[in-house]
C-alpha cells in the first residue's frame, strides 16, 4: 500500500500543471502522478494549433473571445465559466512562459497570433504546429525538478477507491474518494494508492471510434472509473469530430491531424471536382466552427460517395507555410503529398469530448476529495461544441482553480480509511486476447457506423442493442479472468459508448456537435 497526500491520474497539461502548482506551493507534501503509458504520452502531446488567449487589445477583446466561445457552444455554455476562463487566460499564459514554454514571436515580446475556425480575431499563441508537445516538454522538465513528486509510468488506474470498497453504508451525498487501485504493469500487481485528494486528469475517449486523432491511450478510463464511483457524467453526446484528419488508405486507429490553423492560414476545402463547397453551409466558409465543417464534409461525402475531400494549400506562400507548419509539411511529404503542388485528402475523425465528469467552478466533482480536470471533465465551457484552441486554455485555468480549492480543503480531510487490498494477487495477459480485441473492434464499429457525426433514433437504438451483448460478454470475462490493461480499456470503452448512446437518445434537439436526423 502506497500513501500520498495527492494522487494525480494522467500526465497531460491538466495533471502536470496541477501537480507542479501543488508541489511548489507545498514542498512538504508528497504527490504521485500515475500515467498508463510513458510520461509524455497524452492528448496534450498531439495538440497542434495552440491556445486561445486575448493579447491584442486593439484588434481583439475579452468580449469577442467570450462571444466566439458562446456561439460555438450553441447556447449550452455556462456563461460565467466562459467569462472567467477567458479573463484568466493571460495570467495562466504568463505562468507557462515562466516555466519555460516557448511560443512563436514575430519580434521580442510580441507573439505570433494565429486564427482558427470560429474565431473572429487572431488570438492563438502557438509553437509552430507542435504547441502541445512544447508545453508538455516544459512542464515535465519542471516536474522532474520537484523532489516531492513521484512520476509513475506504465501505472494503469483500474478503479477509484470509495466507501463501497469499505463495505459501509453510503449515500451519493456522502461518497468520498480515497485514492485508486493502480495496476503496475511491470510487476503485474494491482497496488493500493491512498491519497487525501485525487486529481483525475485522464484525458479523452477518442478510441471509442474507429478513427480518431487521439493516441491509443485515449479510452475514457477516467470517466468510466468516475461513473462507477457514482460521479455525475453529462453532455457525453457532444463528441467533436475534427474536420480535417489526413486520409490514408486502410488506416485505422490514430490518424494524423491537419490543424485548423491551416485553414486559418488560408487553405480552402474542395470536393473532388475542385470546387469550394463550404460557402453553401456557412458564410464563414472553411473557417466555420468544427461542428459545421465536419457535418458539411460528411454531407458532401454521403452525397458524392467519395471517401474524402481535399484541403487546398497550393495558393499559399509556401515559405511561410513550411515555417508555420513544419510537422504537417513533413508528414504530407512522407506519404507522397507536396502541399505546394498537391491537394491534401482529408476526412473528419473523432477528436474531442465536450462532456465528461460534471465539476463545479473549481474542478470539484460531486464525489468528495475527487477533482477532475482537462478533457475528462465537463466544466460548462464548451457547451455543445468546443471552440478551437480552448481546450489547453481550459485545462490550465481549471488546474489552477483546482489547486486553489484543494489547498483550502486539504486540512479539513480526516485520516484515510484503510481499504482492502485488491482481491487478486496479480494479473496476467488474458489467455484469449482475441476475445478482447474482437469486442474492442466491434464497439468501435458500432460507434462509427451508428453514433457518428449524424445520428438517428433508429441507429442509436440499434447501437444500444448490439452494445448490450458486448457489455454482458465483457463483464463475464472480467469476472472470470484477472485484470489486464486490455480488458480494463475494453470495459472503459463499453461504458463510454453506453453513456454516449444513452445521452444521445435523451437529447431531443440538435445543438452544436450533436445532430439527429429525426
Amino acid at each position: 500500500m502506497q500513501q500520498y497526500d495527492y494522487l494525480v491520474i494522467g500526465s497531460g497539461i491538466a495533471g502536470l500543471t496541477y501537480a507542479l502548482k501543488v508541489a511548489t506551493e507545498c514542498p512538504d507534501k508528497k504527490l504521485a502522478i500515475a500515467t498508463k503509458s510513458y510520461e509524455d504520452e497524452s492528448n496534450t502531446r498531439y495538440a497542434q494549433g495552440g491556445m486561445a488567449v486575448v493579447l491584442d487589445k486593439v484588434q481583439d477583446s475579452y468580449q469577442q473571445h467570450i462571444e466566439d466561445t458562446l456561439r460555438a457552444g450553441d447556447g449550452l455554455c455556462d456563461e460565467e465559466v466562459v467569462e472567467f476562463v477567458v479573463k484568466e487566460a493571460p495570467a495562466r499564459l504568463k505562468e507557462l512562459i515562466a516555466w519555460g514554454t516557448k511560443f512563436d514571436e514575430v519580434k521580442q515580446g510580441k507573439y505570433d497570433l494565429g486564427k482558427e475556425g470560429g474565431h473572429t480575431a487572431n488570438r492563438i499563441v502557438h509553437h509552430k504546429d507542435i504547441t502541445g508537445f512544447e508545453i508538455q516538454r516544459a512542464l515535465l522538465e519542471r516536474i522532474h525538478e520537484c523532489p516531492n513528486i513521484d512520476v509513475l509510468t506504465h501505472h494503469f488506474a483500474v478503479d477509484l477507491i470509495t466507501e463501497h470498497h469499505l463495505d459501509v453504508e453510503v449515500t451519493n451525498k456522502s461518497r468520498n474518494c480515497f485514492g485508486a487501485y493502480v495496476l503496475n504493469e511491470e510487476t503485474r500487481q494491482i497496488e493500493t494508492y491512498l491519497a487525501k485528494i485525487t486529481m483525475l486528469a485522464s484525458g479523452g475517449i477518442g478510441h471509442v471510434y474507429r478513427n480518431t486523432t487521439n493516441p491509443k491511450i485515449a479510452t475514457g478510463d477516467g470517466i468510466a472509473m468516475a461513473y462507477r464511483a457514482k460521479a455525475q457524467v453529462k453532455h457525453m453526446e457532444f463528441v467533436q469530430f475534427h474536420p480535417t484528419a489526413l486520409y490514408e488508405l486502410d488506416r485505422e486507429g490514430q490518424t494524423f491531424l491537419i490543424s485548423e490553423a491551416v485553414r486559418g492560414f488560408g487553405a480552402v476545402l474542395r470536393d473532388k471536382q475542385g470546387d469550394s463547397f463550404m460557402e453553401k453551409y456557412d458564410e464563414r466558409g472553411a473557417l466555420a466552427s468544427r461542428d459545421i465543417v465536419s457535418r458539411a464534409i460528411d454531407t458532401e461525402l454521403k452525397r458524392s460517395g467519395d471517401e474524402y475531400v481535399y484541403l487546398d494549400c497550393t495558393h499559399l506562400n509556401m515559405e511561410e507555410f513550411e515555417k508555420h507548419f513544419p510537422t504537417i509539411t513533413n508528414k504530407c511529404k512522407a506519404v507522397g503529398i507536396d502541399p505546394a503542388k498537391d491537394l491534401i485528402p482529408v476526412v473528419p475523425a473523432a477528436h474531442y469530448l465536450c462532456g465528461g465528469v460534471e465539476v463545479d467552478h473549481y474542478g470539484q466533482s460531486c464525489v468528495g476529495n475527487l477533482f477532475v480536470c482537462g478533457e475528462a471533465s465537463c466544466t460548462g465551457l464548451h457547451g455543445a461544441n468546443r471552440l478551437a484552441s480552448n481546450s489547453l486554455l481550459e485545462a490550465i485555468v481549471y488546474a489552477h482553480r483546482s489547486f486553489v480549492k484543494s489547498m483550502e480543503v486539504f486540512d479539513t480531510i480526516g485520516d484515510l480509511p484503510i481499504p482492502p487490498e485488491w482481491s487478486e494477487k496479480g494479473t496476467t495477459h488474458p489467455k484469449e486476447l482475441i476475445l478482447i480485441t474482437h469486442n474492442r473492434k466491434e464497439v468501435q464499429s458500432i460507434m462509427s457506423n451508428y453514433v457518428g457525426i449524424i445520428r438517428s433514433s433508429e441507429r442509436l437504438n440499434r447501437a444500444h442493442k448490439r452494445l448490450r451483448l458486448i457489455h454482458e460478454e465483457t463483464e463475464e470475462l472480467y469476472r472470470k479472468t484477472k485484470v489486464s490493461p486490455q480488458l480494463s480499456e475494453l470495459r472503459s470503452l463499453v461504458t463510454i459508448a453506453y453513456l454516449i448512446i444513452e445521452q444521445s437518445l435523451k437529447r431531443d434537439e440538435n445543438r452544436g456537435g450533436f445532430y439527429r436526423t429525426d
